[in-house]
């Protein structure tokens, strides 16, 4: 079966949208990576990494973000399952080259249906959370390259961006 000829699965006979059932999956470990970039002024990195932000720590309070909005995922995104996750990991990297804040996400759990909306909601919160935490100082921040790079687990197997 080609992928056009594959059924909705989120459709049901008369066109109505609908959530999968799942409740027939078999419980498996699953995890999901994710990234995002802001790119800010140099002036505005190295308040960030100086924490002389006028809002307070930029990565923590982006880091919770993220965490927080993970969990509330399936509250978002119409048709999302809520699932139970078993770990929620939020890390960030800069570059003063290139006036970039990298974000990753890494979100697991053991349950019937995948994490990647999880871990792309999470970054794109945490992204969002440092542009409102610096847009005092910096309105010119781009927030780019929100993707995933990894999945496993499901009858899908492992998804690897390269």
């Amino acid at each position: 079966m080609t992928e056009s000829e594959r059924e909705f699965t989120h459709i049901d006979s008369e066109g109505r949208l609908r959530m999968v059932d799942v409740g027939e999956k078999e419980v498996t470990h699953r995890e999901a990576r994710a990234e995002a970039t802001v790119i800010v002024a140099p002036e505005t990195l190295q308040r960030i990494l100086d924490q002389k932000m006028p809002k307070g720590n930029v990565f923590e309070a982006a880091r919770l973000a993220g965490i927080l909005a993970a969990k509330k995922t399936s509250d978002l995104i119409p048709l999302c399952h809520p699932i139970q996750l078993t770990e929620i990991k939020i890390d960030f990297s800069t570059s003063s080259r290139q006036d970039q804040i990298s974000i990753s996400s890494q979100v697991k759990t053991r349950d019937r249906t995948g994490v990647e909306m999880e871990a792309l909601v999470a970054v794109t919160h945490a992204a969002l959370t440092i542009y409102d935490m610096c847009k005092a100082v910096d309105r010119g921040m781009q927030i780019t390259d929100i993707q995933l790079t990894y999945k496993s687990g499901g009858r899908s197997g492992t998804y690897q961006r390269f």
